[in-house]
């Protein structure tokens, strides 16, 4: 089924119509909130898109897995530790993680950092 979330900024929180943002209340994951735009409610079969935001202080996990990452920083700036290296990213920069490579994002600064992740949907 093809749809269409309408965004709205509403006081400083990003929204989508009929998207609910969740807090990501997971071991090693700090102040983030996850929605998912695109989905298996969507009926998409071959990737999810998320949009996560980090508040200040805010982190994900430091992690490896198998799937790859593509992401478009939208708001804010943050931070994205790909292997040993650490970047500082800004909004329209963009962001592709190989799958298995250790990352992680995080927001060391004093404004909410946003992004768009894609991902494969596992089979």
């Amino acid at each position: 089924m093809s749809v269409v979330h309408k965004f709205s900024e509403n006081q400083d929180q990003f929204q989508w119509e009929d998207v609910e943002g969740i807090p990501y209340d997971v071991e090693g994951i700090q102040s983030a909130a996850k929605h998912i735009l695109i989905g298996e409610k969507e009926g998409a079969p071959n990737s999810i898109m998320r949009y996560f935001n980090l508040a200040p202080g805010g982190h994900s996990k430091l992690e490896r897995h198998p799937q790859e990452h593509e992401v478009l920083v939208i708001r804010g700036k943050g931070k994205v530790r790909i292997g040993d290296n650490d970047f500082v990213v800004n909004p329209f920069d963009a962001v592709f993680i190989e799958g298995n490579e250790l990352h992680q994002f995080s927001n060391p600064f004093d404004r909410s950092f946003g992004f768009i992740c894609v991902i494969p949907r596992k089979s």
